[in-house]
């Protein structure tokens, strides 16, 4: 029976292929913008984004763009100026970004392009508080790439959900970080068991095959 299964590391297939930012924004990727945690810029954090992380993501948008391949990105943000809709966790933590926040956006570098979708969530799953299963079924999306961090939060939400939804889940492991190499190595460790873990040169080769055959 098995045999009849679709592989987690399967061929991709034009229409049905999508890439997945999460949380790429400046208030956690630029050093000084969340004022709650100033941070350094000589961390490992801030070392691994700014010189693995976001480059590999443009790489791997400038692929994707090219060759036919849907971009939606995800970000932390409230619904309302004040917070109320957040949810409890974010209120407890407390984690609260509103719609007019300038730092509450993408980095430049990943800015969402045209109409590609951009789906503000709440929760550390963007399956929890957004509408992004009904979108992507309306996409008729079947394999998921996914990139961003934090690795070992929500980025392995992000997987273990689409995962249990049914998707064909892929984690661009260069692509996503977290606060250190240890937390990252466990959180890969920890949930490859629900996607296929790959690094960017595969997945930008995978994308321009799917160029090819379109």
């Amino acid at each position: 029976m098995n045999a009849s299964l679709p592989r987690r590391d399967g061929p991709f297939t034009a229409g049905q292929t999508a890439l997945l930012l999460v949380d790429m924004q400046r208030i956690w990727l630029e050093p000084g913008a969340d004022p709650a945690h100033p941070g350094d810029p000589a961390s490992y954090f801030y070392r691994r984004t700014a010189q693995e992380t976001i480059p590999n993501q443009m790489r791997l948008l400038a692929a994707a763009r090219a060759n036919g391949v849907e971009v939606l990105h995800t970000i932390i943000q409230s619904l309302t100026e004040d917070g109320r809709d957040r949810s409890l966790d974010h209120k407890l933590t407390p984690i609260h970004i509103p719609p007019s926040l300038p730092e509450g956006l993408p980095v430049a570098a990943l800015a969402p392009v045209g109409d590609e979708i951009m789906l503000p969530k709440t929760s550390s799953g963007v399956f929890n508080s957004t509408n992004i299963d009904y979108v992507l079924g309306n996409l008729g999306i079947r394999h998921l790439v996914v990139v961003g961090v934090l690795t070992d939060q929500c980025v392995d939400m992000t997987v273990r959900d689409a995962a249990d939804r049914g998707y064909l889940v892929t984690c661009v492991a260069d692509a996503c970080a977290t606060r250190s190499q240890e937390r990252h190595d466990a959180a890969l460790r920890a949930f490859g068991g629900y996607c296929w873990v790959t690094d960017t040169d595969t997945i930008v080769g995978r994308f321009e095959t799917i160029g090819q055959r379109a």
